[in-house]
């Protein structure tokens, strides 16, 4: 096998006049103390720099990391945070029903009373007031709405019916050009949604602001 001939490099080249028209620079092998502490100096500093450089590169990434198990910290705290408000929430609307139920049991006719005062002056010029509530609370009602109409000075007739569809502490109003109605079921249903609609609420506000 033959090898390929390699062009032959002068090392010095001259011109036609005689004169040296190149030189290669020859290499320094002797430094002075000076130049040998300057060349020192030059290579410490660079290796600071890129010590540097590393330090502040692993700086950022702790600062990252502990951004981050911050932000997840921070959800996660809400996030208990909410569950204890709506355990709590839910705890007080357990307690309010048996409160109310005890309540209304032993007074089913407070919320009609209270009502007829509520609209005292929107029915005060109606001669005639039909109530419908639950038949065991017809005469204990009409004692008591008749007690109020006289406080209130309403003039006008009450008339309470029997409803076998109300339950207890229900009632209906109804004085010709207006009607109410009361059910402490559907108030309770009512209040509960409004309650856990507010809640549900504060848990997507919640986790937008946790968000990065």
């Amino acid at each position: 096998m033959t090898t390929p001939h390699q062009k032959f490099r002068f090392d010095t080249e001259f011109n036609g006049e005689g004169g040296i028209a190149y030189s290669p620079p020859v290499a320094k092998r002797v430094f002075l103390p000076a130049e040998v502490e300057l060349i020192r100096a030059k290579a410490y500093a660079e290796g600071e720099r890129a010590a540097g450089v590393r330090a502040e590169e692993a700086v950022a990434a702790a600062l990252a990391q502990i951004a981050e198990a911050a932000r997840t910290g921070l959800g996660r705290m809400t996030q208990l945070a909410h569950e204890h408000r709506t355990a709590c929430a839910e705890l007080a609307l357990s307690a309010a029903k048996v409160i109310a139920g005890a309540a209304l049991a032993g007074m089913p006719e407070a919320p009609a009373a209270a009502a007829l005062e509520a609209l005292a002056h929107e029915i005060e010029s109606t001669p005639r007031l039909v109530v419908r509530a639950a038949p065991d609370q017809v005469a204990r009602l009409q004692t008591a709405l008749d007690q109020t109409a006289q406080a209130c000075g309403f003039p006008g007739q009450i008339l309470v019916k029997a409803d076998p569809t109300l339950a207890m502490a229900a009632f209906i109003f109804d004085w010709g050009d207006g009607r109410a109605s009361f059910d402490p079921s559907q108030a309770a249903e009512r209040v509960t949604t409004a309650l856990r609609a507010a809640l549900a609420a504060e848990a997507h506000l919640s986790a937008d602001e946790a968000r990065p």
